[in-house]
């Protein structure tokens, strides 16, 4: 570890960890843009799901493969492992055809659609407050969306599919709190590269020859890339409490302005701009007000026996 990260205490470790893992989920999603203009879908996700999965496996083995195979909740793990490959699907077809700030636009707006989805599915209580910020929240994403004959294209389509499949993975996350991460990342990789075989064998382009060592490469860090990201948020999340980190989670939508114009050339419409700041503000709104209530519940909860003392 470099001296001056040393220096730094847990929470400002925790803060710069969390900015890093950011950082490479951008580029990782940057360099899927670049790809999936060349190569299919199928290609793309199954090579990128062999270099994770080479990556993970010593450290599942490590942990025990009965942990693999002794699930909590086998029919919910299955149900999100097929929500995270069909959001994977998803962004990686509309960012084939959109801006990354487009598409990140849309993604971020899954913790809205989550926190709206939670009162009916995992029967959390949501007051007047945050459905006033859920209601910004969509508002936000029709801004991006522009409904219109020209702009509700198939890729726009995907984007809000796959935002939606994206929160029904984190609510099924959340239910399936005592499975490690390592669990659910590796049946997560192992599900989207048994989908991205399907798709070499029965599309017509399924397989298009790698032009070079390059373009290898980046196939193979797709994977590499992402997983350590995944494991620099956890790491994150332990050293700082999510209050403080969860938040910079937005800093990808700068990160995805920022590649889409040195990389692709794309200048984020004024549409764009406007929806993201609503999205991006009602999501902050209704993490700390989530942070805030949870803290009073458990004020409550403690508060009897602090009038026995």
């Amino acid at each position: 570890m470099p001296h001056f990260l040393r220096q730094l205490s847990p929470t400002g470790l925790g803060v710069a960890v969390m900015l890093f893992g950011m950082l490479l989920f951008a580029l990782n999603d940057a360099m899927g843009k670049f790809l999936v203009s060349t190569y299919s879908l199928g290609q793309v996700i199954a090579v990128r799901s062999i270099a994770a999965v080479i990556i993970l496996l010593p450290i599942v083995w490590k942990a025990g493969l009965p942990k693999l195979v002794n699930v909590e909740r086998p029919g919910l793990q299955a149900a999100r492992v097929f929500f995270s490959t069909a959001e994977l699907f998803c962004f990686y077809f509309a960012v084939a055809a959109l801006p990354l700030a487009d598409v990140m636009t849309y993604w971020l707006a899954a913790p809205i659609y989550v926190a709206a989805l939670s009162p009916f599915l995992l029967g959390e209580k949501v007051g007047w407050r945050r459905w006033t910020a859920i209601g910004i929240g969509f508002v936000g994403v029709l801004i991006a969306l522009k409904p219109s004959s020209a702009s509700l294209t198939s890729a726009a389509f995907f984007s809000i599919l796959g935002s939606a499949a994206f929160a029904f993975m984190m609510l099924s996350g959340r239910q399936l709190r005592n499975t490690p991460d390592t669990v659910l990342a590796f049946w997560q990789i192992i599900g989207a590269g048994l989908a991205g075989v399907v798709a070499i064998l029965v599309t017509p382009s399924g397989w298009i020859p790698i032009q070079s060592g390059f373009d290898l490469s980046l196939l193979a860090l797709l994977g590499i890339v992402a997983m350590t990201a995944h494991v620099l948020v956890n790491r994150a999340l332990k050293l700082a409490d999510a209050a403080t980190v969860a938040p910079l989670q937005y800093t990808l939508l700068l990160w995805a302005v920022i590649f889409g114009w040195l990389i692709f050339g794309d200048v984020p419409q004024l549409s764009i701009v406007i929806g993201a700041g609503l999205i991006v503000l009602s999501g902050l709104y209704i993490f700390f007000r989530e942070n805030a209530v949870k803290r009073k519940q458990a004020k409550t909860a403690v508060q009897p026996i602090e009038d026995l003392v």
